[in-house]
């Protein structure tokens, strides 16, 4: 840390819940835009296969027809799951070129405004049909301009050794999750009572208040130092060991099997929700609640589980010895297989014609959110674990890699949703979640060494 950047934030200022005041323009600003971001993602899935793609407005799109071809003769709701996969995969594909750019060129806070304008620009996009795939690009850049520039800012706030480090990452994260639990609710409803505009519309306004926000509280910031290009040079303590390619070779093993079994928990936005649009009883008093409000439900089941199972192993730890990363991602495992297996339930039992009832999507929601808290935070801890301590900050960027490939998958799998009994689309999700565990339990025995450790590293969840 610079000379300066401890300047900007001294050890008293404790002006923010005990924490330096840019914590909390940071915490507001990333709020606001997890609001405008998860907002538009609740809608968009069921915007495609409603209005945009149906005949009469998927002919206004500009360049759609070129677009297209990328996908085969799919249509409607396969379409619409597959360009959706497509956009999320891309969301977490950028940020490691955003972090490029910010470190070589333009410094973190131009990064995160640049990267903010063009989300509220893409936002505002949504609002008009023929500018549909040039919003989709705009949200994509911006947001790799913008989500890691803007996290990796708290680190700056606090000198070397401040305990209340770790802390401010646990806030940070709750001001995500609250923007979460809101959005659908706003949005949402905005968005499929009032017209799909309308919701769009609401997601850029949070994306320029977040860019209010962090512009209001740039004095409170970390200060960066000027971009200095520099010819590295190697030293012999730079060289790669053995064992360190054998542990960079075990993550790159644990992408694709950290994507499969995140296949189920991704799902929620893409087939789940053009699912439960159709076939779920969501009346409440003879008035339809919005479906986006899924959504919401589902934030707040795993924000409460996620600081449940956290609480759960505080307390297991002070009798018996707690379990390692792999070995709680075995039990995650476990419960996303239960997840699976209640949404084939609910439509096992979906009478011809009828409606599901609740009790069963509710229970997917619950055991599917245990599953994800066992996942999480758990192998994020686990990448920086085995993290070569040469290339360590590339290994855990490299973590994002696995939300790309997952999402890319769920576009592609979702299209099948239409193409098969949903009985059989849910059990092939159980399925990945076992063949998933199961490549876990294999290392498990692989990896016995180099998790024996005194005390396992924490790290911060990411959202």
């Amino acid at each position: 840390m610079t000379d300066s950047q401890i300047a900007t934030a001294p050890a008293q200022d404790r002006a923010f819940l005990g924490h330096p005041k840019g914590l909390g323009y940071l915490a507001f600003t990333e709020a606001w835009e997890r609001f405008s971001y998860y907002g538009m993602q609740s809608l968009l899935v069921l915007y495609m296969a409603k209005y945009l793609l149906l005949p009469g407005h998927i002919e206004h799109i500009a360049f759609f027809s070129s677009f297209r071809r990328l996908f085969g003769n799919l249509e409607g709701p396969a379409l619409a799951s597959t360009i959706f996969g497509t956009y999320a995969a891309l969301v977490y594909f950028t940020p490691t070129f955003g972090g490029l750019i910010a470190d070589k060129l333009i410094g973190k806070r131009r990064a995160v405004l640049a990267g903010a304008l063009l989300m509220a620009l893409g936002h505002f996009m949504m609002a008009f049909e023929a500018s549909f795939l040039f919003a989709l690009l705009a949200l994509i850049i911006g947001s790799g301009l913008f989500k890691g520039n803007l996290a990796s800012q708290i680190g700056g706030l606090y000198e070397e050794g401040d305990l209340r480090r770790a802390d401010a990452f646990q806030i940070y994260y709750l001001a995500i999750n609250a923007a979460v639990i809101l959005s659908p609710l706003v949005t949402g409803t905005l968005g499929e009572k009032v017209g799909w505009h309308w919701g769009f519309g609401a997601a850029g306004v949070g994306m320029l208040i977040a860019i209010a926000v962090y512009l209001s509280g740039r004095r409170y910031l970390p200060s960066e130092r000027p971009i200095v290009r520099t010819r590295a040079v190697e030293t012999p303590q730079d060289k790669m060991t053995r064992d360190d390619w054998i542990a960079l070779g075990i993550v790159i093993l644990l992408i694709p099997t950290l994507a499969i079994s995140l296949l189920p928990n991704q799902e929620i936005f893409n087939a789940y929700l053009l699912w439960g649009d159709k076939s779920f009883d969501l009346n409440f008093f003879g008035t339809k609640l919005p479906t986006t409000w899924l959504i919401t439900l589902d934030a707040i089941v795993s924000v409460s589980f996620l600081a449940g199972v956290l609480l759960f192993y505080r307390w297991y730890a002070k009798r018996w010895r707690e379990p390692d990363e792999i070995m709680k991602m075995i039990i995650g495992s476990v419960f996303a297989i239960a997840g699976m297996l209640c949404l084939f339930m609910a439509a096992a039992t979906q009478a011809p014609g009828g409606k599901i009832g609740m009790f069963w999507p509710v229970a997917f929601h619950v055991l599917n959110s245990i599953g994800f808290a066992h996942a999480l935070p758990v192998s994020l801890a686990l990448f920086a674990r085995l993290a070569p301590k040469q290339i360590s900050a590339t290994v855990v960027g490299m973590y994002s890699m696995a939300f790309f490939l997952a999402n890319a998958l769920v576009g592609w799998i979702g299209g099948w949703f239409t193409l098969m009994p949903t009985t059989t689309f849910w059990l092939m999700h159980a399925g990945f979640a076992g063949a998933a565990g199961l490549v876990f339990v294999v290392l498990k025995f692989a990896l016995a060494k180099r998790l024996r450790v005194a005390t396992p590293v924490e790290a911060p969840a990411a959202a």
